[in-house]
């Protein structure tokens, strides 16, 4: 013991770093206890919203618990009304996350949106496999109630799934990448918009559009839709301006007639 505490004399300077790591790392758990404190009550919050929203359209679509004539029609009417909302509320979240499926610039961006070991990304595409499951055929479709109020809640956690995995991505960006990873998908971020650029020659579109897909090798799995997306877009035919229409030579004057003497 005595031998520890001299050790701790001659180096006694030591609590002064071993301090500052400490409180780094009690300060970084912090951060990260809020951080996930918030999104625990943006979570309820967005649930809270959608619960409300889903509350109101149950009130709008089953006016016929309240009603006691006509009540098969009212009912029948209610469900189609609700199943066109609930339709179109799917159909607006699809071509929300298409838009980063699609779109090779915000793939680079924020590559989490596409990445399924992403958790907060798994748990958006389970939820949108049992929505895009749980939908029925058309509006005219002949389904139960407890099928109505299946989809509509298979809608809601869809809605309240992708918008938390989209602020998370949009926060991550791509700071789960190193730093020579990072550089590479600056690289392919600077090439893509030469790929797709209206001024640069078919052939710098080409070279552009090769090397962008080697620096995203390994790094970002592009799906064959965006594969196609993007070639499209680097083989369209370059436009230029109009070539204004060549005038018509205009007609060459007849040559002068002399009079001719009058002979009698």
């Amino acid at each position: 013991m005595q031998e520890f505490w001299q050790w701790a004399g001659n180096f006694w300077w030591l609590i002064f770093p071993i301090m500052g790591m400490a409180g780094g790392a009690a300060k970084a758990w912090e951060q990260g206890a809020k951080r996930r404190h918030e999104r625990r009550l943006e979570t309820l919050r967005l649930k809270g919203e959608l619960k409300a929203a889903q509350l109101a359209a149950r009130g709008q679509a089953l006016p016929a618990k309240a009603k006691a004539q006509d009540v098969a029609s009212d009912s029948q009417l209610s469900s189609k009304e609700l199943l066109e909302r609930l339709f179109a509320e799917h159909d607006e979240i699809t071509a929300r996350w298409l838009d980063y499926e699609l779109d090779v610039a915000k793939l680079i961006a924020f590559p989490a949106m596409s990445d399924g070991r992403q958790p907060l990304t798994a748990a958006f595409l389970r939820a949108k496999k049992t929505a895009d499951t749980l939908r029925p055929s058309s509006v005219n479709a002949k389904i139960s109630e407890q099928q109505v109020s299946e989809y509509l809640d298979a809608v809601g956690n869809t809605a309240v799934a992708f918008e938390i995995a989209e602020k998370e991505a949009r926060r991550l960006r791509n700071s789960t990448f190193s730093e020579a990873e990072r550089k590479k998908l600056d690289r392919a971020q600077k090439l893509l918009k030469v790929a797709v650029d209206d001024s640069a020659t078919q052939a710098e579109r080409n070279v552009a559009y090769k090397r962008v897909r080697e620096e995203l090798d390994g790094l970002i799995v592009l799906s064959d839709q965006a594969v196609e997306v993007l070639e499209k877009q680097v083989a369209r035919e370059i436009t230029g301006p109009a070539t204004p229409p060549v005038p018509a030579p205009a007609p060459a004057p007849e040559p002068e007639r002399m009079p001719q003497k009058r002979q009698d």
